[in-house]
């Protein structure tokens, strides 16, 4: 439930006193900060913050709400997503918990069951929840295999426009690369992109046929426009050095557009020199990359009657460091390849700050769930906290690091154009009837 003590006044302009704010995330207002956390007060008026001010700045006739010194973010972006899959696990669970296990089943599945009436239950069940955790952007990918590429763009242009007020949504279509030979299904998937606005991904294999592989896809990506988000190297095979073949295909091609690579999880098995050899293409190349942490060490490194020997994710602070835009995202939920998530970036952050070691100093952290994957996804105006901008903005009542990321937060209030939603997440049992006979009602 949401806390009383944090929620706005009912007025069209009412100021959030004492607030506490990640400063990576605010624009046109200084303060100092502790651990990279300032103190203001926000006015919001009619729907818009309408000004940052220190604290006590605000007029005291003022409609407010004292936070006292709880935290205000703005709302979330979580641009690695796979909303066509979600919610199947109880219909096609993954027998041994492992990548090979989770591809078997989703295939299994998407053959027998993914309808449109299917996926855009699924697909709207996953909207509602990540709304009500205070998410306003999400790019999906899409398994996009003929016929499924044109049932899932199709259902999700229907919940782009219908959501369109509340969650920015972006699609992606996820394919294997040599699916390229067969030259009408790729011909047609990407009108399908195309005429729905959509992003070319993919996921290739390390062989002889990589970078002609690559070279088709960048140079079919220039001549329409698309940008470019690619699954790379989501295996613990040290030897599978994809990423570096994107950003030498990059270069080769003089691709413009943008390039985002998630996973990349096999650079932190390669040693050293690989990886800084690596790392230093990347960035010369301009890549973005997209870390998945829960889904990560979910699938990575496991075996039968073994514990697992690492984390499963990349070398975050180290493509950090050299420059390279990086962000966290979601990933999966509730499907084979990660049976567990609610697409809350809360969790995500949490779990990203203790995978990868991003604490001890958190000065910066908080913008792999907001202005960093915004701007990845090419929406700055969004995940912000500036004058002029929408209040849109999550409230908590923790006020330091350690008090936001030692509980789930599940107090928190969202305010959308500066009013309260409701944050009753959807039932589970809405879903039953769907994942008990595969027919969405």
């Amino acid at each position: 439930m949401p806390n009383p003590f944090i929620a706005p006044p009912n007025a069209a302009r009412f100021c959030l006193s004492n607030a506490t704010l990640p400063a990576i995330a605010v624009e046109g207002f200084q303060a100092s900060a502790r651990e990279g956390l300032i103190k203001a007060d926000l006015i919001i008026s009619d729907g818009l913050i309408e000004a940052i001010l220190p604290p006590g700045g605000a007029p005291p006739e003022l409609a407010r709400a004292d936070l006292r010194d709880g935290m205000v973010w703005p709302c979330f972006a979580d641009i690695h997503t796979h909303l066509d899959k979600g919610h199947i696990w109880e219909r096609q669970s993954n027998p041994d918990g492992t990548f090979m296990g989770a591809l078997q089943a989703v295939h299994a599945d998407r053959e027998a069951h993914w309808s449109a009436a299917d996926v855009r239950q699924r697909m709207e069940f996953s909207l509602r929840s990540a709304y009500v955790h205070g998410t306003s952007l999400i790019r999906t990918h899409l398994d996009a295999l003929a016929p499924q590429h044109r049932i899932s763009f199709e259902v999700f242009d229907e919940l782009r426009d219908a959501w369109k007020e509340k969650i920015a949504l972006q699609a992606v279509a996820l394919f294997p690369l040599d699916a390229m030979e067969d030259s009408a299904y790729f011909n047609d998937l990407i009108t399908v992109i195309r005429d729905k606005g959509g992003l070319i991904g993919g996921v290739m294999q390390m062989g002889e046929a990589l970078p002609g592989q690559l070279d088709r896809l960048f140079q079919t990506a220039s001549e329409h426009g698309l940008d470019i988000d690619l699954h790379v190297d989501e295996t613990d095979d040290p030897t599978s050095q994809t990423l570096l073949a994107i950003a030498d295909a990059v270069l080769r091609n003089r691709f413009a557009g943008k390039v985002t690579a998630g996973h990349c999880c096999s650079l932190a098995r390669q040693d050293e020199e690989t990886a800084k050899r690596t790392i230093a293409r990347v960035a010369e190349a301009g890549l973005q990359v997209i870390s998945l942490p829960m889904c990560n060490m979910y699938l990575q490194d496991r075996y039968a009657e073994r514990t697992p020997r690492w984390r499963g994710v990349t070398l975050f602070k180290e493509l950090a460091a050299a420059g390279i835009a990086t962000a966290v995202a979601s990933d999966n939920s509730r499907d084979p390849f990660y049976a567990y998530g609610d697409l809350d970036p809360v969790e995500v952050f949490r779990e990203a700050v203790r995978i990868l070691h991003l604490d001890h100093p958190l000065d910066d952290a908080a913008r792999i769930v907001t202005r960093s994957a915004a701007a990845m996804a090419g929406r700055p105006d969004l995940s912000r906290i500036a004058a002029g901008a929408p209040a849109d903005l999550v409230l908590f009542s923790a006020r330091h690091w350690s008090e936001f990321l030692s509980r789930p937060q599940a107090d928190r209030v969202v305010l959308r154009r500066g009013k309260m939603i409701d944050r009753n997440l959807p039932d589970y049992r809405e879903l039953d009837r769907a994942l008990q006979d595969g027919k969405a009602h």
